[in-house]
């Protein structure tokens, strides 16, 4: 809507919505996901404590690889934002895939598929960090050296994935390769390895 109180006369051909305010998304993923509970899903969404993303090393890591992605960085501030609201209502990590549902103008389904490490890129990080790992608690804490942690996750040579090994869809009309649905998502991966640097 205008100023005036009436929408531009283009607005009527456009796919796309009106932008909502934070605090209008925080309140219809709030109501989305109450009613998705009330059937029986179990949910697993975002939650952020404060502002930040991510506050632990590996979270802040995979966050930095993300943002490390240039042909994306247009997206990535609305990511970032749908992040912060809350959107992101379930957000399912398994291995090579994560599902999420992300709530926008309606509620949206994201699919995230992500290629293993390639087995010469894993056996020289294997190699590169031998007998410097003393404990896998250590290492999941990120309380390694900075060489080590250096090498686990160099953009080009460790273990979180670049670009060209990573494949997504969402189910919003966008037709972006990388929408702000699934920016959403891959910074709300940054957030879940905080509380669960194993996956």
């Amino acid at each position: 809507m205008s100023r005036y109180g009436y929408r531009h006369r283009y607005d009527r051909y456009s796919i796309f919505p009106q932008v909502k305010s934070k605090s209008e998304r925080m309140a219809d993923a709030a109501s989305k996901q109450q009613a998705l509970e009330k059937k029986g899903q179990k949910l697993s969404p975002v939650v952020l404590q404060g502002f930040a993303i991510a506050a632990t090393f590996w979270g802040k890591a995979w966050c930095r690889n993300v943002e490390s992605y240039h042909d994306y960085s247009n997206r990535l501030p609305r990511g970032r934002s749908y992040v912060r609201s809350n959107s992101v209502i379930d957000l399912q990590i398994e291995r090579g895939a994560v599902r999420a549902r992300v709530m926008g103008s309606s509620l949206y389904r994201v699919s995230i598929n992500i290629k293993p490490v390639a087995a010469d890129r894993w056996q020289a990080i294997c190699q590169a960090c031998t007998g410097r790992i003393g404990s896998m608690i250590e290492l999941l804490q990120g309380r390694l050296s900075n060489e080590v942690m250096a090498v686990m996750t160099g953009q080009e040579t460790g273990l979180f994935p670049r670009p060209a090994e990573i494949g997504f869809t969402c189910s919003c009309p966008d037709s972006a390769g990388m929408c702000k649905h699934i920016a959403a998502v891959m910074y709300g991966i940054g957030n879940r390895l905080d509380t669960q640097p194993e996956l």
